[in-house]
């Protein structure tokens, strides 16, 4: 049972991104801000929804949140900057767009980079355990599987469609043949027997 909330009497902003440990493609980040009283049966941790489950419940989050962004950094950016800080950047980004000010920000994971004028709580796995969390998961993770999913058309044989830029066997294989796009991060190194496509920093 997720939570409504961290403190009573505030309001809250649920941040969380998507994107870290894909080979290509942008890292995505979105803010939400719910009411306190919003319930679905089905909101969780995006990873745990399935595909049909999150694009259902992405139009009730825009509809029924009082203020929710999403916002890009792109594999250019992540490369100069690395993605940890392209993780917090896009965050801080999808913030600035709020059409509400919260009075505190709930981070999924266990860093970030302090948005100036408003205090922070950093909830490790908090995508499972705040509602305000786990919206932001779902519209930073079917934001970024839409625009993948346009890339798809401009690059075939990667299978961004499917894949959505993570690094699975076929989308390793194919850059080991076919090299890199403009939208590869070309700081994220493919290690035999490792699924995983992000860099040491």
């Amino acid at each position: 049972m997720l939570l409504p909330f961290f403190q009573k009497n505030i309001v809250e902003a649920g941040c969380d991104e998507a994107g870290r440990g894909c080979l290509a493609g942008p890292v995505v980040a979105a803010a939400v801000i719910l009411p306190r009283d919003f319930h679905h049966p089905l909101l969780n941790d995006s990873k745990q929804l399935t595909e049909e489950q999150r694009e259902l419940l992405r139009p009730v989050i825009e509809e029924k949140a009082l203020s929710w962004a999403v916002a890009f950094v792109d594999n250019e950016e992540i490369d100069r900057i690395n993605i940890l800080k392209a993780s917090f950047k896009a965050m801080h980004l999808a913030i600035d767009q709020l059409r509400i000010i919260p009075e505190l920000l709930l981070i999924d994971g266990n860093r970030f980079t302090p948005y100036f004028g408003i205090p922070h709580e950093c909830v490790i796995k908090g995508d499972g355990k705040y509602a305000s969390i786990a919206a932001a998961s779902i519209l930073a993770k079917t934001h970024r599987d839409a625009y993948m999913s346009t890339l798809h058309e401009e690059f075939i044989p990667y299978n961004w469609k499917e894949n959505k830029g993570y690094p699975t066997p076929f989308h390793k294989q194919k850059v080991r043949e076919l090299g890199h796009t403009r939208y590869h991060r070309l700081t994220f190194q493919i290690r035999p027997g490792k699924n995983d496509g992000e860099n040491e920093d």
